[in-house]
């Protein structure tokens, strides 16, 4: 069983999608062309009633969606922006273009970002729940931003959905996530005049009214374009309509695998909470050869499985080499070598890399139906039990 298309992906509809057609029929594909609601702004309306967010900003994709809430925060260049040691590298690249430094943080053993360990005056922070595991969050911190690209639909233990308790929350639509429309982002923020700074500086630092010309009030600051693509819109409000479907789904293959995984001291399963998206059933074995013997047969038998070793921030060469495109090395030649600067971790993320390298994670397949479920369980747990 080879899942070759990641969850939404596999629910995507041409019938399904009349905002698409009625988009391309008026021939109005940019967000504020025409004098009525855009497509994009039923998709921020569908977003904040779904999830229970004040307010929504759609966005190219979701490393833009991190540098649009990076720079609401009215940072400094070179401030310092704590992150989870564990994570995909675009969330350093977001801090890095914003001209802002990168502080690795130590994670626990669900790749979640220890908050024990960061400094007491932390202002900017990010944290990441990797694979759909909806991890705890820092207290006082001023900005702390949800990094929910992983974990559309997730909730925190209070009921709250992922990425709408902080500052803000950012989300993706990338191919391999959740719900896709190939690349496309979201970002949440609770303060309705927040949403008005991050509104503005998506375009162009303007003020906006549909199907006018921007205008730029006196003082205005700059901005980016980050106007959401109406045809983009459009296949992520036909995502949404799956979103209950997909989790239900994923719920019922995550419990079917549970069930299934052999009864071996050298296997452990990583627990995962009720709010968590069902993404994957998280393994650790006893050793890295072990995890990379069970990795070697379960693709040798066509069964989907990866590692999460390549997202071990300390290593990757972007974090490591501090290298830049500016010829002085902004902004890391503003890291003075100050403690603020210092990566946060109890012992050089050694148990932490350690971890990485006994851990195998299991995709789930929510496309399939119960019986299919079923029987890529058995494939998968016969697979690890005879290693």
């Amino acid at each position: 069983m080879l899942r070759r298309l990641p969850y939404g992906a596999n629910y995507l509809r041409w019938e399904e999608m009349p905002e698409l057609r009625g988009a391309i029929e008026d021939k109005s594909l940019f967000r504020y062309i025409s004098t009525g609601e855009s497509v994009s702004s039923r998709l921020e309306q569908l977003v904040q009633e779904r999830l229970g967010a004040t307010r929504a900003l759609a966005v190219h994709n979701g490393t833009e969606a991190l540098r649009l809430a990076l720079m609401g925060t009215r940072p400094r260049a070179g401030d310092p922006v704590h992150i989870p040691a564990v994570t995909f590298v675009a969330v350093a690249g977001a801090v890095l273009s914003c001209g802002l430094v990168p502080v690795p943080v130590d994670v626990d053993e669900r790749c979640a970002l220890d908050s024990t360990l960061l400094p007491a005056d932390a202002q900017r922070v990010i944290v990441a729940h990797m694979e759909g595991m909806v991890g705890p969050l820092p207290q006082g911190v001023p900005y702390l931003i949800e990094d929910s690209a992983q974990a559309m639909g997730g909730r925190h233990a209070d009921g709250r959905h992922a990425g709408t308790v902080g500052y803000a929350g950012t989300f993706s639509f990338h191919h391999a996530k959740v719900l896709t429309s190939g690349e496309g982002g979201l970002v949440v923020v609770r303060d309705p005049d927040d949403w008005e700074l991050l509104r503005s500086y998506h375009d162009h630092g303007s003020d906006r009214e549909h199907g006018k010309y921007p205008v730029w009030r006196e003082g205005a600051f700059y901005g980016e374009n980050f106007c959401a693509n109406e045809a983009v819109a459009a296949v992520q409000l036909q995502q949404f309509r799956h979103l209950d479907d997909i989790l239900a789904s994923l719920e019922r293959h995550h419990r079917m695998l549970s069930a299934e995984l052999p009864d071996r001291p050298d296997l452990r399963q990583v627990a995962r909470t009720d709010g968590d998206v069902k993404v994957s059933v998280r393994i650790e074995l006893e050793s890295r050869e072990l995890r990379d013997r069970a990795l070697t047969e379960l693709t040798d038998r066509g069964l989907p499985c990866w590692t999460l070793d390549k997202y071990f921030l300390p290593e990757h060469p972007v974090v490591r080499g501090r290298a830049s495109v500016y010829a002085d090395g902004f902004p890391w030649n503003l890291d003075d070598g100050s403690e603020r600067y210092r990566p946060r971790s109890r012992d050089g993320f050694r148990t932490t890399r350690q971890l990485l390298g006994r851990t195998l994670c299991l995709p789930l397949a929510p496309e399939l139906d119960a019986t299919g479920q079923a029987q890529a369980a058995k494939e998968v747990a016969a697979t690890l039990a005879a290693l």
